[in-house]
């Protein structure tokens, strides 16, 4: 369990973020949860949480989570960001605002927010931490955007961690396809829902705890899913069955989009 932290969580309101947010009350903390919706996030113990309405996706958004943390919290010792959004889509048309949403919202927020962080504790301990995900490591049909947001994400961090100061740890988590409204999320303004979800599916609990574990023992990396860190290790001894299960996942992209457009 985390003790006596004051923390910033952002992507609060649902899904992975809202689970770990259950799990931080549990806690003697202090926690600034920013979503876009606080419907769940008032329901916690004001005296723990602190809501916040945010767009992440700009720079002001960000500055005013720093500014607001100090404020309502007194500092910040775990800044985790989560928040984050997918696409599902075949990937045919031509839409530059459609691309720009996507990455200021998945890439420029967490690369601004860990400046902004670094500025921050000014030479003092603190961790960060990113929601960075499995498809970050091996692009999925269906998700070309989404994907290639997370792969930025990943270089990201890959790098960050050759040059980081001593005085910050950062851990990442890497959560396959999580059963939340995620996939609702992916399809949003298209009146459909995505009934065949990638393969593995986890519970958002079971990542949550395992990400939460991950902060309190400052680890690096944290991967939910034994079954896709074996396949990883299986893809790259025997590509054609990484192929196999491309394909498999195609056909869940064909039948999503036969099923939008009636057929």
């Amino acid at each position: 369990m985390i003790n006596g932290k004051r923390i910033v969580l952002t992507g609060a309101n649902s899904g992975i973020g809202l689970e770990v947010l259950k799990l931080l009350v549990e806690g003697d903390n202090k926690i600034l949860a920013v979503d876009l919706h606080t419907d769940n996030i008032v329901k916690f113990d004001a005296a723990k949480v602190v809501p916040m309405v945010c767009d992440v996706s700009s720079a002001e958004g960000v500055d005013s989570i720093f500014d607001k943390a100090v404020e309502a919290l007194g500092g910040i010792d775990i800044f985790y960001a989560n928040a984050g959004f997918p696409y599902y889509e075949a990937f045919d048309y031509v839409n530059w605002e459609r691309i720009e949403h996507i990455f200021k919202t998945n890439v420029y927020s967490p690369i601004y927010s860990y400046q902004k962080f670094r500025e921050y504790l000014g030479g003092r301990e603190g961790q960060f931490a990113m929601t960075v995900s499995a498809i970050g490591k091996m692009g999925m049909p269906g998700y070309a955007l989404y994907s290639s947001s997370k792969f930025a994400v990943q270089g990201f961090q890959q790098a960050l961690r050759t040059e980081m100061p001593k005085n910050i740890r950062m851990t990442c988590l890497y959560p396959v396809a999580t059963n939340t409204n995620f996939f609702k999320a992916a399809v949003e303004g298209q009146d459909k829902v995505i009934t065949q979800k990638p393969f593995p599916v986890q519970n958002s609990k079971h990542v949550a705890k395992a990400m939460v574990r991950g902060l309190q023992h400052k680890r690096k990396y944290v991967n939910p899913c034994k079954l896709f860190s074996f396949a990883q290790v299986l893809f790259a001894i025997c590509p054609p069955v990484r192929s196999i299960y491309w394909a498999l996942e195609r056909k869940k992209l064909d039948n999503f989009i036969a099923q939008k457009n009636g057929k």
